[in-house]
């Protein structure tokens, strides 16, 4: 498995990147809550192309507001951010978003769109002619493991594993180079969740994305992340790979894998 992170991380797409190499890089970061409530403090973090960032912690540690800072949902308070080698903050915001694929544990799919339109959604909007769309929604359904006979169908209509995989077909439709992944199997039962991780790694495998993957589930982490970004109380403990992440003396970390307990030597593994 650690092959595959190497690979992953070397991919040299030829699109602009900050010096360093950095995919997306956060800068002295500081975000506050109206109210004055300091959500993120001093946030210094790189993302590489094609890697699996996964942000690990509780509620509240500040993993979904880094989240939206990267598309702009949110704006820091203080600090930089960039993207492609870009200052978001300078970017139109309207095209950074159609370039990032988006994915959420609610899946946000619209409900009086069927699945093909849904997934079509960002091409549409892009001016991409009819048959392309339809086209792409098709390659889509098959690449996430869905029946072409489901492109007509409306989200009410499927499972709830099935609306998380047109969640991410629809994230993946425009073929963006950096996906953001919010707890995006959280809500499922645990085989379904297995099954999704599993499909979500080999995809990986084949489009090489930059993910940036929120979690509060070690295991979960340890399996699909090719580094873990540990966070707390809106500061950023550490940025480990996952053997050195259960290996490590940090105490919020060996307090993690004390918790998860006897678990994460197969999630380790990366699926195995």
């Amino acid at each position: 498995m650690r092959s595959r992170r190497l690979n992953l991380v070397c991919l040299a797409d030829m699109e602009p990147e900050a010096p360093n190499g950095a995919v997306i890089e956060f800068r002295d970061v500081v975000y506050d809550l109206p109210s004055g409530q300091r959500v993120l403090a001093s946030l210094n973090l790189r993302v590489q192309r094609g890697e699996i960032l996964v942000l690990l912690g509780r509620s509240g540690s500040g993993k979904t507001t880094t989240l939206k800072l990267i598309n702009r949902l949110l704006s820091p308070t203080s600090g930089e951010i960039f993207v492609e080698g870009k200052a978001a903050g300078a970017e139109d915001v309207v095209r950074l978003r159609r370039r990032i694929g988006y994915v959420i544990q609610e899946i946000g799919l619209f409900p009086h769109y069927t699945v093909e339109r849904n997934i079509g959604l960002v091409p549409s909007v892009e001016g991409w002619p009819q048959e392309k769309i339809l086209a792409r929604a098709m390659e889509l359904l098959q690449m996430v493991g869905l029946d072409a006979q489901l492109a007509s169908r409306y989200p009410h209509q499927l499972s709830g594993g099935q609306r998380q995989r047109v969640g991410v077909a629809r994230a993946l439709a425009a073929d963006p180079q950096i996906l953001l992944m919010d707890e995006p199997f959280g809500a499922l039962d645990p085989l379904t969740r297995d099954e999704l991780q599993r499909e979500f790694l080999a995809l990986q495998q084949r489009l090489h994305k930059t993910v940036v993957f929120v979690t509060h589930d070690l295991n979960e982490a340890l399996r699909l992340g090719s580094r873990v970004a540990l966070m707390e109380g809106g500061k950023l403990v550490t940025v480990l790979s996952p053997p050195e992440f259960l290996r490590s003396n940090d105490p919020l970390a060996a307090a993690y894998v004390r918790a998860f307990g006897s678990g994460l030597d197969s999630a380790a593994h990366r699926g195995a």
